[in-house]
Order: C-alpha cells, then structure tokens, then sequence
C-alpha cells in the first residue's frame, strides 16, 4: 500500500521527490547509481536520504511474503465505536503483521492489511484479540485472491506481479532449504527497522560473518520470502484525498473489471477479495469533487458492477511498516541487545 505516488504539492522538492522515485523502484539501489541518474553528487543524495529518513519523511523497510511461506493476505475492516477506534487502530499499529492501518468511514471503521506468519497469528488475531475488545462491534476479513497491476505499480510486490512472477510455492517453503530459520528472525528484525542497513552494520549486529548475511538475504529474496519497500510518510504524498472503494461485480466480469479498475490513474491498489464485495481498491483524488468526477464517469463505465461502497480515510496510522504520527514516520523501536534476543 506504499505505492502511491508522490504528490506535486507534497512536502517534498523536486530532488527529494526523484530520489524517493527512484528507491521506490529499488530501495536498497546504491546512492552511487541514484546520484549517477540523476546528475548530482553522491554525498547529496545520501544526505538527503539521511535528513528525509531522520524527519520522518521515507524509510527503507525489510518484510516477510505472506506468499511464500504458505500465509496469505488478509483486507480487514474493524467496526468501531467512534469513541474507540483509535484505540484500536494505535493497537494494530504497533504489530508486524499490520501492514498499513487507517481510520475510515467517519470515523467508526479501522481498516488494516493482515499479513500473518501463520494460522495461529492470524485466528489470536482475529478470533481472540479484537473480538474481545470493548470498542468493536464486528469484523470483517476479506482473503486478497489476485491482485491487479495497473501502469503506476511502484512497489515490489506490484512489480513483481506485472513480470509475472511467484516466489518460492507453500511446499518447496516446506520441504526444500529456503525455510525460515531461528537465526533469521533477529536478521528480519533489523531489516523491518531499516532496510538499507549494510552487511557489515548487520552482521555485528547478529553475530554473522558478512558473507553469511549477504549471502542469506539474497537467497531469502530470490525465494521471494524477503522483499524490500519504501515506507512513505502521508505528508510525502500532499494534500491529495484518499478513500476505499468496494465493488459488488459479477462473477463473469470479475476479472475484466478489476483489469480495468487498476489502469485508472487514481488507483494506487485494487485486488480480488472474498466476501460481499469481491474487488477492493484504494483510490487518491485531488478533491472529494475529484472521487466524485471518478466514481460518476469511470467507475460508472464498468460493464458488471452490481453496486459499490466508497470510504474516505480519515487518517493513517501506519503505511507500509511504520506507525505515523502527524503525518511522520515514527522513529523505529530499538532494536535489544542479541543477548536478550536470545532469551
């Protein structure tokens, strides 16, 4: 969900904006080659990568494929109590298998990416925690079956599905060499605080020599279990308006529509889902007059759509990996000594 553009009217200037353009295409590119495309000195771009990740702007962020290990993805909507969803959505901020969390729907709905570990992450989730938390009247989980990829893909994940490609299936997770391991977890750890950390940085961090940890993090990435995402700051994206859009579509249709849907230029994200309404997208506008525009013309062409719900947010409590506060990045929790990791 970090992939949506970065606005003409953001917080960002024009060097800023091409260098977070160019990480959001690779975010482990070296600063090298991004000064090298760009026609500016190595020591500006790095510094100005350090300034907009110390402000809270853009982060570099290592993550786990629900994919690949044999998980799947999860679209879930929290009916609130007004007065309580934001005590929900900071509590689903601060876990990593939230991806992103917003409030919507005035006020009375947190909607949040489940990307779970396992079954039993997932059902103490789902079936326990939020089930007996005061504020929440009901919840609905929606499984993302497909997801389409329109033109403006920015992310890993979207890139990936454009060329067509998987990672590593549930059963060669399973039963070949590219499994998880005990040693990974404080290694994905630091990669999920900052992605850009270099093989030596992790290396004494873990107790690993550096060709071992290089030599792991490209085998766990050409397993498609690691990928890496630049996590952007909603004050990086402007003041445009974002929302939610649910399509109820016809079976026949389901494809043809959600092809179409992902090719609008205001669609950051659209996918195939289970439940009541079976195409869900995430749409930016300039203006709610902009959705409008939207919703009456293009929306309105589509062959196969029955009906639809259209959800603004109301405020982000995470993107892709980091929990926001004012529109920021909030500073990623310190990492524990390897001695109490270990514990």
């Amino acid at each position: 969900m970090s992939a949506a553009a970065v606005s003409g009217n953001s917080i960002l200037d024009g060097l800023d904006a091409r260098i977070v353009q160019a990480l959001q295409l690779d975010p482990r590119v070296s600063f090298n080659r991004v000064a090298a495309e760009l026609g500016v000195a190595e020591q500006t771009v790095a510094r100005r990568y350090r300034r907009l990740r110390r402000d809270g702007v853009v982060r570099v962020i290592g993550a786990v494929d629900s994919r690949a290990i044999g998980e799947h993805d999860w679209i879930i909507r929290v009916h609130c109590r007004p007065d309580g969803a934001r005590q929900v959505a900071e509590a689903l901020a601060r876990r990593d298998d939230a991806a992103w969390v917003s409030i919507a729907a005035a006020g009375a709905e947190v909607n949040f990416s489940l990307h779970p570990r396992s079954p039993q992450d997932r059902d103490d989730l789902l079936v326990q925690r939020l089930q007996r938390t005061a504020p929440v009247h009901g919840i609905a989980a929606a499984l993302i079956l497909h997801r389409f990829v329109g033109p403006r893909a920015l992310d890993w994940r979207g890139r990936q599905a454009a060329r067509g490609e998987k990672g590593t299936a549930a059963t060669d997770y399973v039963n070949g060499e590219l499994r998880l391991r005990d040693e990974d977890g404080a290694l994905l750890e630091l990669l999920a605080r900052d992605g850009r950390a270099g093989f030596s940085v992790l290396a004494r961090a873990t107790g690993m020599s550096i060709g071992r940890v290089a030599r792991r993090i490209a085998a766990l990435q050409a397993a498609g279990i690691l990928y890496f995402d630049l996590d952007i700051a909603p004050a990086a994206l402007g003041s445009s308006l974002s929302a939610f859009l649910w399509l109820r579509v016809a079976p026949a249709r389901l494809d043809a529509v959600g092809r179409a849907v992902a090719q609008h230029d205001e669609t950051d994200y659209a996918a195939a889902v289970t439940g009541p309404f079976n195409i869900f997208a995430v749409l930016t506008a300039d203006t709610a007059e902009g959705l409008y525009h939207y919703v009456t013309t293009k929306m309105a062409t589509l062959d196969g759509v029955h009906s639809f719900e259209l959800t603004p947010v109301l405020e982000r409590f995470k993107q892709a990996g980091s929990s926001t506060t004012g529109g920021r990045l909030n500073p990623p929790a310190p990492v524990p000594p390897r001695a109490a990791r270990r514990r």
